[in-house]
């Protein structure tokens, strides 16, 4: 077992760190409350960043899960949100393991070029929650394809993607043995859509560009089918490992942002004589979080490497996620403390990266969906929910 960072990960670090440098807490602020980093995400398109997970035949960098999640680590370890843009790295395993040779041709291209953006993944709906076997979005057997009929929510970015990974029921539940049978993948094209698809978008806490989503028969060809019908709950779960290592990876780039803007400030700023970061009460709760977040960065880099060899690993990303969103919100806590009232004021960008950080404690998934898997799957207890 080696710890040291490998030439070409420290490589990303540095180039994706100087495009960040470009995009500084101005940027950023200026977009607040909701629009859309257009020119951020324009430039790590254009230095391929975004094409990471795309295999070099389609014109992408084809590397693997670990060298994705530095890459939204340093992002958001560099003051920047890779929330913009990182729907493109965790919906690319589903197309990658399960998509076909025509569709990988067909799309990953474009997708790599910027062309095409995928960037909208319509899982969750109103009524189903984290019970994903329960969504009502359903995808009718039709000549030609499919009819799709209902309503996601918190389907971020879908004002600005092209493509849609969306899961809906193409069996209706009371014809399965098995809740998550029955529910197939699609990737929708959302241009082609027309007026039967309605985009609503959502007011949050951050700048995230979440909305919902309406779809009202909208026509679906059938070679837009991801793998086999039926077999997409399989697929999402699978997608869904990816996606907690690379939320993993973004919490443990905003604990260190904010690790080190609280050591800086609290090494600069005097009160009483002495930089207020002589006292312990300060000292003690920024070192905390730097452990946490270091110890976080070990099961991640577990996670992910244990995805990119194939292996089984829910277990270890399910736990970077949990780890890596307490410890960056540990961090963002000690950081808001260290400047006290300068914390609340937006060019110190800190109360910005509070509220951008504070989402990976309920989404993707809620921490306590988390410690129930961990219970049940990993402890042998009896199932909770």
């Amino acid at each position: 077992m080696r710890f040291d960072v490998p030439a070409e990960l420290s490589e990303i670090r540095v180039a994706v760190r100087e495009l960040c440098e470009r995009f500084p807490g101005e940027y950023w602020r200026k977009l607040e409350p909701d629009s859309y980093p257009t020119e951020f995400v324009a430039a790590l398109t254009e230095s391929g960043w975004l094409a990471a997970l795309i295999p070099e035949e389609y014109g992408g960098a084809g590397l693997d899960l670990t060298a994705a999640s530095v890459i939204l680590e340093q992002i958001n370890g560099s003051g920047c949100n890779a929330a913009a843009c990182h729907a493109q790295m965790y919906t690319m395993g589903t197309i990658l393991r399960h998509g076909s040779a025509e569709q990988k041709g067909r799309y990953l291209p474009r997708i790599a070029s910027g062309e095409l953006r995928l960037q909208a993944f319509g899982v969750t709906e109103p009524t189903a929650g984290s019970d994903t076997p329960a969504i009502e979005t359903t995808a009718e057997r039709v000549d030609g394809g499919y009819i799709v009929r209902g309503q996601k929510i918190w389907t971020s970015r879908a004002e600005h993607s092209d493509l849609m990974l969306l899961l809906a029921r193409t069996t209706p539940l009371d014809e399965v043995q098995k809740r998550g049978e029955g529910l197939s993948v699609l990737l929708l094209d959302m241009r082609a859509a027309g007026d039967r698809l309605t985009i609503r978008p959502i007011k949050t806490l951050m700048n995230h560009a979440t909305t919902e989503v309406f779809l009202d028969g909208v026509e679906v060809p059938a070679d837009a089918l991801i793998g086999e019908e039926g077999r997409g709950f399989r697929y999402i779960l699978d997608g869904m490992n990816a996606e907690r290592v690379l939320i993993a990876a973004e919490c443990i780039g905003d604990g260190r942002w904010f690790v080190e803007k609280a050591s800086r400030y609290a090494s600069e700023r005097v009160v009483f004589g002495r930089p207020i970061g002589s006292n312990q009460g300060v000292q003690f709760p920024i070192a905390r979080a730097h452990a946490a977040i270091e110890a976080a960065d070990l099961v991640r880099f577990k996670a992910a490497r244990l995805y990119d060899e194939g292996l089984p690993c829910a277990a270890e990303a399910n736990m970077a996620k949990l780890l890596a969103s307490e410890a960056s919100w540990q961090a963002a806590n000690a950081c808001l403390d260290t400047h006290g009232g300068f914390g609340f004021a937006a060019e110190y960008d800190v109360e910005r990266k509070f509220r951008e950080t504070r989402l990976y404690s309920v989404a993707p998934v809620s921490n306590n969906l988390i410690l129930a898997y961990i219970a049940q799957h990993v402890l042998g207890m009896p199932r909770s929910y």
